[in-house]
């Protein structure tokens, strides 16, 4: 196959016009800092806190709906094993949306803090915050991974680019508008990125569902006519597996800091919980589309759903079942694709591209990858903002350099988007899989970052010697108990844990069990710790954490109390940016 050359024109063009938009929120950026009474800082990373409701609506959104949302959840339908049961992604990022507008959002823009990790400074100090900032570097990353790798994938499918230059090319993209606007750049840009996602990948479903190779979905719901049924299966020894995988991703994406640097840039607490309703809404219609009916077709599915489930019914081959060997005929030779079929290849993560591909004309595959170029850069610009404000402000301002000024502060936040880009970039070479990227990205997120924001939060007597067994404890189980996607072998055996092909496979909810052991080792420390030091069973001089005195810090972090001094103090914006004078309520520390 040879280079698809208009394909490269219609991309080219494409990031060209993401670049034009960015170049044009950087101005509106560099206005912003004029007028602004906040620092450079703030304007950069949370974009003045002046995002309207509907731009905020749109880059939420947009964020979730990445390339590891549109190739995972192919690949999840794709996979015999799995199914559409098992892909129910925008209903989990949906109640995620809902949870997070119901308890998270107001608390954490009220105090107008900077990052997700401010609290846990204000609370827990530098050291021990500074340990914890290191999953959520992590999350991050690998949110670009996924993402990056979901595009690289793509294009080296449709237009034949070698995966390298994909890759290095789409990276280089993501970081030059991040670069030029910070938020308003990728805000603004998620506008143009989602709406092209939504309208590229609808306009391609017929071509799929039309193509003579294709047989009508219905069929292959329910019942193995090619493969096991689409729809998929849930028996009783995976139940529990699906309900850890739809808690995970829906509590830990609440955890994600690119989900509060969303609601910590609204324009007032109250802009900002409707953003994140209104984001639930529009990411379960982006899943859901509405009922359609196309000859005898019964296509009341998800839009990402059609789209596999058409790869899955491009095949013409038999099942026979002797009682030694299932023998499979796969002919994908009714298309260029040839034998063996996409999972023989171990190209199951490949799906959604090779569809494209060899089930729409050249035009439509064209513009389908154009759908997720536009879904993965929305993600990506994403992620390097998210890593970029957690370091610059958490680890640099807070631990390394507290007296930083304004302007070096810029250069940190530029260098950090560079360096996240690169090592996010460099990390897709390594796996080929969106899913696992994906997985592991929220995994970490759920069993560690979630149960430390709620405890931080919502129990006035969490200290920093909870915080520290809690995060040692979830680590520690967690990796106990073996992770088969990663390799990591079951060393802790829960409850109904069984021995496939010499290998042991946990059918308990393990990463439920990990969170659920992190959040009981917090509170239960917090206050063992809070009963010595309060009763004097050990002398007050031990006590690091200040628990006797009623404080984990005696001090505000250093970086958001900067930001929010050079920035005018306690202001809120309604959402027309006026200022409304609301006072800033420092968190509450631990006590009696």
């Amino acid at each position: 196959m040879a280079l698809n050359v208009p394909g490269v024109i219609a991309v080219v063009l494409f990031y060209l016009l993401i670049l034009g938009t960015g170049v044009w929120a950087s101005q509106k950026s560099r206005r912003a800092e004029r007028l602004s009474d906040s620092s450079r800082t703030e304007v950069v990373l949370l974009g003045d806190r002046n995002i309207s409701l509907v731009v905020g609506i749109f880059t939420m959104t947009a964020t979730w709906v990445g390339g590891g949302f549109i190739l995972g959840v192919a690949e999840a339908v794709y996979n015999p094993k799995m199914g559409l049961i098992w892909a129910l992604m925008p209903l989990q990022y949906s109640l995620s949306f809902i949870i997070g507008g119901l308890f998270f959002a107001k608390p954490m823009r009220d105090r107008k803090y900077v990052t997700m990790m401010d609290p846990f400074q204000e609370k827990y100090g530098r050291v021990l915050s500074g340990a914890l900032v290191l999953p959520c570097l992590l999350v991050d990353v690998l949110w670009v991974s996924c993402t990056l790798l979901g595009l690289g994938a793509t294009m080296s499918v449709i237009l034949d680019l070698p995966y390298i230059y994909s890759a290095w090319i789409s990276a280089a993209v993501a970081i030059v508008y991040t670069l030029l606007g910070g938020l308003y750049s990728v805000a603004y840009t998620d506008v143009i990125q989602l709406a092209l996602a939504f309208f590229s990948l609808w306009l391609c479903v017929p071509f799929l569902l039309l193509n003579k190779t294709s047989v009508d979905i219905a069929q292959t719901a329910f019942r193995p006519v090619f493969q096991e049924p689409w729809v998929g299966t849930l028996d009783k020894d995976s139940a529990w597996k699906w309900i850890d995988d739809f808690l995970m991703l829906g509590l830990g994406s609440v955890s994600f800091q690119s989900f509060h640097q969303r609601t910590l840039s609204a324009a007032s607490s109250a802009t900002a919980q409707r953003t994140c309703y209104a984001a639930a809404f529009v990411i379960a219609v982006l899943g859901i589309p509405p009922a359609i009916r196309l000859g005898d077709l019964d296509p009341f599915r998800k839009r990402w759903q059609l789209l596999d489930a058409c790869s899955q019914t491009s095949r013409s081959w038999k099942r026979f079942l002797s009682s030694d060997f299932p023998i499979e005929v796969d002919n994908w030779n009714l298309t260029a694709y040839g034998l063996p079929a996409p999972h023989a290849r171990g190209e199951h993560s490949l799906v959604l591209p090779l569809t494209l591909q060899y089930l729409t004309p050249p035009y439509i595959s064209i513009v389908g990858i154009g759908a997720v170029a536009a879904a993965v850069m929305s993600s990506t610009d994403s992620g390097l903002l998210s890593a970029t404000s957690v370091f610059s402000s958490n680890i640099y301002k807070n631990v390394l350099r507290s007296q930083a000024s304004d302007v070096e502060m810029q250069w940190v936040i530029r260098v950090s988007v560079v360096v996240v880009g690169l090592v996010g970039t460099s990390i897709t070479f390594y796996t080929n899989s969106t899913l696992v990227l994906w997985i592991l990205g929220a995994d970490v997120s759920y069993t560690l970052m979630f149960p430390h924001l709620v405890s931080m939060l919502f129990c006035k007597t969490t200290n920093g010697y909870g915080a520290a067994a809690g995060y040692v404890a979830g680590a520690a189980l967690r990796v106990l108990l073996g992770e088969e996607a990663l390799g990591i072998p079951v060393v802790l055996r829960l409850p109904g844990c069984t021995l496939e092909d010499g290998v042991y496979v946990q059918k308990s909810p393990v990463r439920t069990v990990s969170m659920l052991c992190t959040l009981l080792t917090i509170l239960g420390f917090s206050w063992l710790a809070l009963f010595i030091f309060s009763r004097g069973l050990l002398p007050e001089e031990w006590d690091v954490f200040n628990v006797k005195r009623g404080g984990a810090v005696p001090t505000e972090d250093a970086a958001a109390q900067d930001l929010r001094e050079e920035g005018g103090g306690d202001t809120d914006r309604d959402e027309n940016g006026n200022g409304r004078g609301i006072a800033l309520r420092k968190l509450e520390p631990a006590g009696l």
